[in-house]
């Protein structure tokens, strides 16, 4: 289906869209790759009078480290993070992921911004995010302010982003030395039908660990009672613990069936990508190279 017709903007200036969006109002929406917006609007799902293009906004743009965080511009796209040696050298869990997001097409046009505004459920980066302490920096015409990724998304296509505010920038703690990350997922589409994130903290001869899931809801889940229950147990010993948590965990989310797979099944994936995610995360904490595959 053909796109209705619609004004395009193209402005170079963060203040200049802005100035659009407060003048078009609903009429309007801005978009950077827009993978997921151009499929909504051929479907007739969404309309809009005027489209505000941000790509020749540069400081949107960027892949940087400031401090101890890596920082991704609203304009940088999944090909890119995948590709920067900044990315992989900081936050290398997180560069392997964009190497999987969903086609070569859609990783090179889309960004971690417009996947994140978007919030479809079935997405590949929210989980990661939340399991690596990120956070998600807004900015209006009047303010700055930084939301946790973990907080980010409430809902189905639904965020905590005010209709004034757009994303500035990604920023995400670098990994460092006795620290692993790992996203595992499995689908047999494009789009993961159950994803798992996990994080490996050892300091000190003290473990900590972090266990996300994804795709499930219609927001990241927070396996916390399984973080809870694990807390402290050394990595060699997780293999005794772990299992039966991560059943009971899974069991008791509320998963539905659909065209990704049946609500038991999906559940059944949750706990063993849970297991799967935090051995490959504990093993890049110890050092130990990690396959991504």
């Amino acid at each position: 289906m053909f796109l209705a017709p619609f004004k395009h903007h193209r402005p170079t200036e963060l203040s200049a869209v802005f100035e659009a969006l407060a003048k078009y109002g609903d009429e309007a929406a801005v978009y950077a790759g827009g993978t997921e917006l151009l499929l909504a609007l051929k479907a007739r799902v969404l309309r809009y009078e005027h489209l505000i293009d941000l790509k020749r906004v540069r400081e949107l743009a960027g892949i940087k480290v400031d401090g101890e965080e890596l920082v991704i511009g609203a304009l940088a796209t999944h090909h890119e993070i995948a590709n920067s040696a900044v990315v992989k050298q900081h936050v290398p869990a997180y560069a392997a992921l964009s190497e999987g997001i969903a086609n070569i097409r859609v990783r090179s046009a889309g960004t971690l911004a417009g996947n994140l505004s978007f919030s479809e459920p079935h997405s590949d980066p929210p989980s990661l995010l939340a399991a690596m302490g990120a956070s998600v920096t807004l900015v209006s015409p009047q303010a700055r302010r930084s939301v946790p990724a973990a907080e980010f998304i409430v809902g189905e296509f639904t965020t905590v982003r005010n209709e004034d505010e757009l994303i500035a920038e990604i920023r995400i703690p670098l990994t460092r030395a006795g620290e692993g990350y790992r996203y595992l997922k499995f689908g047999h589409l494009e789009r993961p039908a159950v994803g798992a994130s996990a994080g490996c903290i050892i300091r000190g001869g003290h473990t900590r660990y972090r266990l996300w899931l994804g795709a499930l809801g219609d927001h990241p889940i927070h396996a916390a009672e399984v973080e809870d229950a694990i807390a402290g147990v050394p990595v060699a010993l997780l293999p005794d613990v772990l299992p039966k948590l991560a059943v009971s965990f899974a069991s008791k989310i509320s998963a539905t069936s659909d065209l990704h797979g049946s609500a038991d099944y999906k559940q059944h994936l949750a706990s063993v990508l849970m297991q799967r995610a935090l051995a490959a995360a504990c093993a890049a904490a110890s050092g130990e190279r990690v396959s991504h595959a």
